[in-house]
């Protein structure tokens, strides 16, 4: 019934959203559906811990230790951007940024759209996590597209209309080659006995019998499907819709889609990376995922570097970091797949923290472009540049916080593993990476002082920036022994294990 609750509470939410006719009760609808929804993910993690799988429905719906960690990931950052959401969309609302309308008609027609929307996209990420039959995942991340590009167009202007219309194509073609794989893994294995229409596409059949499947089809079926959930996961050389994306979208959205839209893109890739090296091996995907991987790293350092835009800046670290946690899929093993798995949960929290910092300096500078900054942000809003500084620096990679973990975990699966010049290579884009996002980012928060105002506490917005700020701290010290067995129990499934 877990599985199911997490399903219906996403669209009671939106339905609820939808109908109500004041601010205040959309609000709370959000953060009521989202808060449960996290209690839910949580049970469901529990579960998963105490008996290895939970299945619904003749296992239509199932979920195992990686399914339960995107499940739990998605569950926190839904529930803290919707807190977070209610004091960023008042501030807009205040400010204009919705429409100048007398009679607020227009205000209100937007708040609606996006307390409606982002119910719907937590629903098809949450469908796509439990969903075992590999076309009914593919359909619920092509649902995550078509609700997403209508939050990108959310204030309207023609750069947001622009950039929906930049991702609804790349995505809509990158997703096209993904329906075009997952009919080429069901193909490879039609000749499964008692297999059927429906059967012969869940992921649990198909893993179980992996060595049946026609090695040439399989062969096919990886390289669309990298091709198209690489696409969705923003990975080089399909990642120009990103920056434009995450610019444009309401902050709260541009959070969730550069961390749980991510996990979720890259839990379809692993889903089809494990029943690959199942069948063939895992050599050939390894070298594919190795290669995209080093790729999306190398080509975001030097966008970094040159970045006059913040939230761009984040959008192509986004892309570097996708290409770290490919290259340790690409990796394998067992230190490979946990560093993926440990790196998917740091980086979650960290980034979504990052994108509400840079809310907090839109909406206080009313721009995004680092030259236009007047004043050091730490000095006009002391806990936004305190964080900020904090999660860049986490985000970098630098001691003691928990992606330094993770990176190193992944480096050594590297060297260990004999690869020694994509360890070479991926200490050489970390040091890029490094140097660009710390030079752009500490001196707009630490630059000369200005006199703009300092700006006014916003408890909302705050409260949600402390929670993100206080979890990455601790995580970065000590990991909640049931989180990290969650975390190992992820990286087994990944492993095949």
């Amino acid at each position: 019934m877990l599985l199911l609750a997490l399903l219906l509470i996403p669209v009671a939410t939106a339905a609820a959203s939808f109908f109500v006719r004041r601010r205040k009760e959309m609000e709370a609808a959000n953060l009521v559906g989202f808060g449960l929804v996290f209690l839910i993910a949580i049970a469901l993690a529990a579960q998963v811990l105490a008996r290895g799988t939970v299945s619904l429905a003749n296992d239509f719906f199932y979920a195992d230790a990686l399914s339960a960690l995107v499940i739990l990931l998605t569950a926190l950052v839904a529930l803290v951007c919707a807190t977070y959401s209610i004091g960023y969309l008042r501030d807009d609302q205040q400010s204009g940024e919705l429409g100048d309308d007398p009679s607020g008609k227009e205000q209100l027609a937007q708040l609606r759209m996006y307390y409606t929307l982002t119910p719907l996209f937590v629903f098809s990420m949450m469908f796509m996590a439990v969903a075992n039959n590999l076309g009914v995942m593919w359909a619920a991340i092509e649902a995550t597209t078509l609700v997403s590009v209508f939050l990108v167009t959310f204030y309207g202007k023609v750069t947001s209309l622009e950039a929906a219309w930049k991702y609804a194509v790349i995505g809509g073609v990158g997703l096209s080659m993904a329906l075009f794989g997952t009919l080429v893994a069901y193909y490879a294995g039609h000749q499964l006995a008692g297999s059927d229409a429906l059967v012969g596409l869940n992921w649990s059949v198909l893993a179980q019998h992996a060595e049946l499947l026609d090695k040439t089809s399989m062969r096919l079926a990886f390289v669309l499907i990298l091709m198209g959930y690489g696409t969705k996961a923003g990975l080089a050389p399909m990642h120009t819709w990103k920056p434009d994306a995450y610019s444009e979208a309401p902050v709260p959205s541009a959070a969730i889609l550069s961390s749980a839209m991510l996990n979720c893109a890259l839990y379809g890739l692993i889903r089809f990376y494990i029943l690959t090296s199942r069948s063939l091996g895992p050599e050939y995907p390894g070298r594919l995922l190795l290669l995209f991987g080093l790729l999306s790293m190398g080509i975001s350092v030097p966008f970094i570097l040159v970045q006059k835009n913040y939230r761009r800046l984040l959008a192509y670290h986004t892309i570097d970091h996708a290409g770290i946690m490919v290259t340790a899929l690409g990796l394998g093993g067992a230190l490979g797949t946990l560093g993926l798995t440990l790196h998917m949960t740091f980086h979650t929290i960290a980034k979504s923290l990052l994108f509400l910092c840079a809310g907090n300096v839109r909406q206080h500078f009313k721009t995004d472009l680092f030259s236009e900054i007047k004043g050091s942000v730490i000095r006009v809003m002391p806990l936004t540049g305190i964080v900020f500084l904090m999660a860049m620096l986490a985000i970098i990679g630098m001691p003691p916080f928990s992606l330094f973990q993770s990176e190193f975990l992944i480096m050594r699966a590297a060297f260990d593993g004999g690869h020694l010049l994509t360890g070479v290579l991926f200490v050489l884009f970390g040091t890029g990476v490094f140097a660009g996002a710390l030079l752009h980012v500490g001196g707009m928060i630490l630059g000369p002082r200005g006199d703009t105002p300092v700006a006014p506490r916003r408890p909302w917005r705050d409260g949600s920036l402390l929670t993100l700020a206080a979890t990455l701290v601790i995580i970065g010290f000590w990991v909640p022994a049931p989180l990290l067995e969650l975390i190992r129990g992820a990286a087994r499934v990944v492993s095949g294990q």
